[in-house]
């Protein structure tokens, strides 16, 4: 009987990696990506690429596991996930509130070690931040969120209840 079950489980494997889910690639780079509205220093575009653009962006630079099932499926629901709480390729098309907002969670959870997941730094050693290095992306977070301040009444910034 554990026979059948384990032959049954290897046929559904082999199976399963014939269906591949469609890849979060975008060779071009995006208008609408968080640099082209607000400043974003090259040493913080290094930081996002190398700890947040693989689930926060239009393009994944996906690990050699990603081609073997159910893996593949795994990380593609990770990477719409990701892309859905923000997309740093999509920023521009927020609304004003969505991307204060989004700023908003960017510091609390650099600042609490949320992201990058350590689902995620556990393969990417170079996604484990310094103190530094989460300072730096938490100071470019606070000032986006300044220059809206400045730039509109705050509470046309902060969602009412």
């Amino acid at each position: 009987m554990i026979k059948k079950i384990l032959v049954f489980l290897l046929i559904v494997l082999v199976i399963m990696q014939f269906f591949r889910p469609k890849k979060n690639i975008n060779l071009s780079a995006s208008s609408n990506n968080i640099a082209t509205v607000y400043q974003t220093p090259e040493e913080v575009k290094d930081l996002l690429k190398v700890g947040c653009n693989d689930c926060h962006s239009s393009n994944t630079r996906y690990p050699w596991y990603a081609e073997v099932q159910p893996v593949a499926l795994w990380l593609r629901n990770h990477i719409n996930d990701g892309k859905e709480e923000i997309n740093f390729d999509e920023f521009a098309t927020y609304n004003l509130r969505r991307q204060y907002r989004k700023m908003e969670e960017v510091i609390k959870q650099v600042k609490e070690g949320e992201m990058p997941l350590n689902s995620y730094t556990w393969i990417h050693k170079d996604a484990i931040f310094t103190p530094e290095q989460k300072q730096k992306i938490i100071s470019w977070a606070e000032g986006i969120r300044s220059q809206m301040e400045q730039k509109y009444p705050k509470d046309s910034l902060i969602r009412k209840k």
